[in-house]
């Protein structure tokens, strides 16, 4: 199957054959068709399915068939919410892509950059944003965006907006909007609070679910590293002297682990910039641009700034830290391996992350080949083996027999305290010999 079986607009397929799209991919395939019949939509999809071009593809053409008026008095008809700068930004990309042959103008409105040229692309007009939910809220407060006239609705990667903390925001949104509109609803978990937007949200929506988030790409190639303790740096430097790596995208836990693992690489001459909430969207795109053009060989980044990174041909992902929501990292290794591509996803696990490493295996429903016969082993002794040593410790030794709570020689506290809670030293008691102890913090 070809786009022009989905009955798809020659201006639009011009755009996509301009971008080097001629067969759709299985969500592509059973969404677009559903979108265009005016249905409301329920996509269970993980990235690298596809999922942008399957929503903004008919959205495109819905909106292309009725008149948009003159530039500056367009109406936005059409509102996509994501979670990220990053993805917004990349939506924003695709869609001016494959609506480049049409009338259909969009822009992006996200934090981080200068409100005012926001303003000024919207006062140019357009049909379609493509928004994070703090500025978007900013705008509309300020009554520089109206969303009364909007027909069709996008909540794009909805569990990652409920995991930020967006599902409020999000809600205050569609309160603004009309009730009568199209949904499209993605989504790569289905948690119970997103389960019950989905209820109140969409009406006889069609699902559409493709490659399950428990299911990895198979031609990634995956494999762990079981290090020392505060080795993974050593690691990373060592494996990245391959010069066959070409470009590797780390994932840490923290802000400040991505800027630290930036530096290290830095003193080794790896090029390595780094990406997380708290750089400003102009050092974020930046970084992400010299990534993508070859200028950077290592983006070190969180999850969060993660969500909308789509690299052509990016050949590692490297899990500094192994996250501990199983699906995140399925999220992240499907970054490489995308467009029939081949990639190799790396992860590093010290002790106290085999749990996390035992729920990921569990998941993906497979065992990930560890590494052997590198620089910074493991130690063998089992994970728990302190915690083992710990409790012998406080067992009573066989032969000492436990002390009895009514043993008679221990004398009630009545006896050896006064009432003003202090210990009675008086030579007259005889429990005040030179071997009585009285434990400070029972005073």
């Amino acid at each position: 199957m070809n786009f022009k079986d989905l009955n798809i607009i020659p201006p639009i397929l011009e755009g996509l054959n301009k971008a080097n799209y001629t067969s759709p991919t299985p969500i592509q395939e059973q969404a677009i068709p559903a979108v265009l019949a005016g249905r409301d939509l329920l996509g269970c999809a993980q990235t690298g399915t596809g999922k942008t071009a399957a929503f903004s593809v008919p959205i495109i053409q819905l909106l292309s068939e009725k008149a948009s008026g003159p530039k500056p008095g367009r109406r936005i008809r059409s509102l996509i919410l994501t979670p990220t700068r990053e993805l917004a930004i990349q939506i924003s990309d695709n869609i001016k892509t494959y609506s480049r042959y049409t009338d259909i103008r969009c822009s992006a409105i996200v934090g981080g950059v200068s409100q005012k040229v926001q303003e000024r692309a919207l006062n140019q007009g357009a049909d379609i944003i493509i928004a994070t939910p703090g500025r978007l809220i900013d705008l509309v407060n300020q009554k520089r965006i109206d969303l009364s006239f909007i027909e069709i609705l996008v909540l794009d990667e909805a569990d990652r907006m409920l995991d930020m903390g967006f599902i409020h925001d999000v809600k205050r949104i569609i309160s603004k909007m009309p009730s009568k509109k199209q949904t499209l609803f993605f989504s790569a978990t289905m948690p119970p609070e997103i389960t019950k937007m989905v209820k109140t949200l969409l009406v006889d929506p069609v699902k559409v679910e493709i490659t399950p988030v428990s299911s990895t790409v198979d031609r990634i190639e995956q494999s762990v590293y079981l290090l020392e303790n505060g080795k993974k740096q050593n690691m990373l430097n060592h494996i990245l002297q391959d010069k066959s790596i070409v470009s590797a995208l780390v994932f840490t836990r923290t802000k400040r682990g991505a800027d630290r693992v930036t530096r290290e690489l830095s003193k080794v001459n790896v090029t390595a910039q780094a990406i997380h909430g708290n750089k400003s969207q102009t050092d974020r795109q930046k970084a992400l641009n010299n990534f993508k053009s070859g200028v950077t060989r290592v983006l070190v980044a969180t999850d969060i700034a993660a969500r909308g990174i789509d690299v052509e041909e990016l050949s590692h992902v490297i899990n500094f830290n192994l996250p501990n929501i199983p699906e995140t990292y399925v999220h992240r290794i499907g970054r490489t391996g995308r467009a029939g591509h081949s990639g190799m996803a790396i992860s590093f696990c010290e002790k106290e992350e085999l749990p996390f490493l035992k729920d990921i295996e569990k998941v993906i429903k497979k065992s990930i080949p560890e590494v052997k016969g590198h620089p910074y082993p493991m130690a063998s002794a089992p994970v728990f083996a302190k915690t083992e040593a710990k409790a012998k410790a406080r067992k009573p030794a066989a032969n000492k027999p436990a002390k009895s709570k009514a043993n008679p020689a221990r004398k009630p506290k009545s006896e050896w305290f006064t009432k003003t809670g202090k210990a009675n030293n008086s030579k007259s008691k005889p429990y005040a010999s030179k071997n009585s102890k009285v434990k400070k913090s029972s005073l």
